[in-house]
């Protein structure tokens, strides 16, 4: 089985910075990638950050230059540095991996997601 495990959400002021570590723990054979997305208060979930195994990464428009996305998948863990924080970030975080998991002698591809961090940030 499977499971991602978010830290580092929280309350902070506007202009300050948090960071986000999601690790994934299970018969992994290999991360294809990992990212956050989230999730406001009445709207829909939408892509913050993600990267490759090959280390190409994709920023939503929101966030480009404010975070920036990094993994470790050695060590199946992917970090999410953000800075300057606005009120508008306010949201749930969710960790996603899209994974190739062991199963036997046999592995198959799926896609995971974390409980979601609460990230506030007050203005």
């Amino acid at each position: 089985q499977v499971q991602l495990l978010e830290s580092g959400g929280g309350l902070v002021q506007a202009g300050g910075s948090l960071t986000l570590s999601c690790a994934a723990s299970g018969s992994i054979r290999g991360i294809n990638s990992m990212g956050w997305y989230r999730q406001a208060s009445g709207k829909q979930r939408e892509l913050v950050a993600a990267i490759t195994s090959g280390g190409t990464t994709n920023y939503g428009d929101s966030v480009k230059g404010r975070f920036t996305i990094s993994g470790n998948f050695a060590e199946n863990t992917v970090l999410l540095q953000m800075n300057t924080l606005k009120p508008e970030d306010t949201a749930v975080y969710y960790c996603n991996a899209d994974l190739r998991v062991s199963y036997g002698t046999l592995w198959y591809r799926d896609d995971y997601w974390g409980q979601g961090t609460q990230v506030t940030v007050s203005s």
